[in-house]
């Protein structure tokens, strides 16, 4: 079985929580060796998991909602067509 990176997309949960087949797994191994994408989607997923599992709370800077929302008025306002 040969498997591509829908599979492996399809699959990266189960993977990362260990809950694949053996068979399975030794192909996603196989496929991710090679494919920088995937490897790459496997890396943020993992990250991502480690953030929501997180239960730190970390407070922002003072002012960052109003420079952000300005800043994001501002990238918007340049990418309209006119």
């Amino acid at each position: 079985m040969r498997i591509d990176c829908r599979h492996v997309w399809e699959h990266i949960s189960a993977y990362i929580d260990g809950q694949v087949e053996a068979a399975l797994r030794a192909e996603i191994d196989r496929h991710l060796e090679t494919c920088e994408i995937c490897s790459a989607v496997l890396d943020s997923t993992r990250n991502v998991v480690v953030l929501v599992a997180d239960d730190r709370v970390f407070e922002l800077p003072a002012g960052f909602s109003e420079r952000l929302h300005e800043r994001l008025d501002r990238e918007l306002e340049r990418e309209e067509p006119t």
